[in-house]
């Protein structure tokens, strides 16, 4: 995969104040969305865009581009 988080995703919401429970019970986040971040894998813009806000950063904060370069 290319594109990476360049931060535990669950972690900082965490200390942001938002348990997955919370999460799950104010249907800020589904059940889905909170496993993709639990396995490493890049979510909707949608999501994107809702975890920028309850964290106040940017897309560029959250991820980043990895090049994989072919084996020679």
């Amino acid at each position: 995969m290319a594109i990476r988080y360049k931060i535990d995703v669950l972690n900082a919401l965490k200390e942001a104040g938002y348990s997955t429970y919370k999460l799950r019970k104010e249907k800020i986040l589904g059940e889905s969305t909170l496993q993709a971040f639990r396995r490493g894998e890049i979510v909707s813009w949608e999501n994107i865009d809702r975890l920028c806000a309850l964290l106040q950063c940017q897309p560029g904060d959250l991820v980043e581009y990895e090049e994989i370069k072919p084996d020679a």
